[in-house]
């Protein structure tokens, strides 16, 4: 069979088309009752449940996974790619109290190789089944001489819901009240082309160098997956804020911007949490970046996560209940500061 036109030019919808036929069996594990039609559609269709709610709000956000990629791209490694995407967005919109619903994906690459295709796809799936989020459609966009060989983007979009009453906005936070910090795997999604030129440039290493600190290859350090805090998130509101209890009082994510950043997104205008460095276990690649990169410390806080992906406040009185109920369920965590007056800063000291 002569080729087709499209295809020469670098775009071949039959192959996309075969890839995309694995699509429903791939998707099997993250359907939820409200799903409705199938796969494919030219919009995916979710029938909101509104009687388990009495003012129902959706909360959205669309996010991608940024220099990550490379390391991907160095290791030949694309299975986790996904599940970072996933449970970053999922984690943006638990901040605010939303269990997550649905999420769309989108894939831009110059030549689509079905092998990459089928991990990045695996991997939201993963993530969407663990975060009981649907995924219901995306878009794969073929875009010859768009990329670099071997190389493509990815983003996501995610849909959660919210009870207004039960909507964190951190109006209640005041001074007094203790800072939760939750470990994080690693950087999770933020600061790479900073670790990068630290790590690969600076330093000259290799994403296959094994670095005995880390007990592990930088590559593989690297790409360790995101966190979702996203169920954990969930119970926690459920066990201390039922009732109309206030005890949660606010998270924030800390991806881009680090603590520096983050934190003041959540707080009132007449307070500043004050967040204490030597207070929690700081992951070995945290030591490394520190230590070889030449930045300066404030810094360091406002471009990684520095071992903590998310910070809980919390009433003082209840701080010791809420970090127990934490470590039961599997998640490291510490008190790492304090809520004090002032008008909206992160102090790190």
């Amino acid at each position: 069979m002569q080729e087709k036109a499209y295809a020469r030019a670098g775009v071949d919808i039959d192959l996309g088309n075969r890839v995309k036929a694995t699509l429903p069996q791939l998707l099997a594990s993250t359907h939820r009752r409200e799903v409705l039609g199938k796969v494919g559609g030219f919009g995916g269709l979710f029938a909101l449940d509104v009687r388990k709610f009495k003012q129902p709000v959706l909360v959205s956000s669309v996010d991608g996974v940024g220099t990550k990629l490379k390391i991907a791209f160095a290791m030949a490694r694309h299975d986790t790619i996904g599940q970072d995407l996933v449970n970053h967005c999922v984690n943006d919109i638990a901040v605010l109290g939303a269990e997550p619903l649905f999420f769309l994906d989108y894939l831009g690459t110059g030549k689509l190789e079905p092998h990459v295709f089928t991990d990045i796809i695996k991997g939201f799936a993963k993530a969407c089944a663990e975060n009981n989020c649907a995924l219901i459609g995306g878009e794969t966009a073929q875009l010859p001489g768009f990329y670099q060989p071997g190389e493509y983007d990815v983003s996501g979009t995610i849909i959660g819901v919210v009870e207004k009453g039960r909507m964190l906005d951190g109006k209640t936070i005041k001074p007094g009240d203790a800072v939760i910090g939750l470990a994080s795997s690693g950087l999770h999604t933020n600061g790479y082309s900073l670790a990068r030129k630290i790590l690969f440039d600076d330093l000259k290493m290799q994403p296959a160098d094994y670095v005995p600190d880390l007990s592990n290859t930088i590559g593989a350090e690297l790409l360790k997956v995101h966190v979702s805090y996203g169920p954990l998130v969930q119970k926690l509101l459920k066990k201390f804020n039922a009732r109309n209890a206030r005890v949660i009082k606010g998270f924030a994510h800390i991806t881009g911007g680090g603590f520096v950043d983050n934190i003041p997104r959540v707080l009132p205008r007449n307070c500043d949490v004050i967040i204490r460095k030597n207070s929690w276990d700081m992951l070995p690649i945290f030591h490394l970046l520190a230590e070889n990169g030449g930045v300066d410390e404030t810094e360091l806080y406002q471009v990684f996560n520095m071992g903590i992906g998310m910070v809980v406040i919390v009433a003082a009185a209840k701080a010791g209940a809420v970090l127990r109920f934490i470590g039961g369920q599997k998640q490291k965590a510490w008190i790492i500061g304090e809520v004090v007056k002032g008008d909206g800063r992160t102090v790190v000291q």
